[in-house]
């Protein structure tokens, strides 16, 4: 058995690395709930983060089973930076007492843009508990972000997660994927 080439140029070891690392930095911020080191380290002020609701359609159809006008969560930075004030406040009913969660971050895959910009696809499960039960949440995705860099690194400018879940088992989406 063989893999096909594709006609996408090869991305160097380093830079590969580097947004790895930033994919895994990320994740550790966020099961840390360090949501205000998250935003200030991770997020581009040009921010659009995107949840679209999956249907299932037949292949027949020709139609994608993403919306593209329905979300879970369809966020800039400003939208963005209110959901991570409001989660440390005692307004935020959903994450009190708070999730305990802990992402898997895998097959990421870098393809470079143009100067500084690269898009990567990874997929991502996420394993969240609340309270003192035997429940949880399993939520499984496909992430496709564009990174950007700055002087102090890589900063996601693009995030659209792709669930596997056309109906989401979770009471509550007060997680970031």
């Amino acid at each position: 058995m063989t893999v096909e080439q594709t006609s996408t140029p090869l991305v160097g070891a380093e830079l590969e690395r580097s947004c790895t690392q930033f994919l895994y930095r990320e994740a550790e911020l966020l099961d840390e709930a360090d949501y205000t080191g998250w935003a200030d380290t991770c997020l581009s002020e040009e921010l659009e983060y995107l949840i679209p609701i999956r249907t299932t359609r037949e292949r027949s159809s020709g139609i994608s089973e993403f919306s593209r006008d329905a979300f879970h969560m369809k966020d800039t930075y400003a939208s963005m930076r209110l959901r991570v004030d409001r989660l440390l406040t005692e307004h935020a009913w959903a994450e009190d007492p708070p999730s305990r969660t802990r992402r898997v971050v895998t097959n990421v895959r870098v393809r470079e843009l143009g100067p500084g910009e690269v898009e990567v696809k990874s997929y991502l499960t996420l394993h969240r508990s609340q309270w003192d039960t035997t429940d949880y949440d399993l939520l499984v995705a496909e992430r496709r972000d564009t990174l950007r860099s700055d002087a102090g690194g890589w900063r996601l400018r693009r995030r659209e997660v792709l669930l596997n879940h056309t109906i989401l088992g979770t009471a509550n989406l007060g997680v970031f994927l």
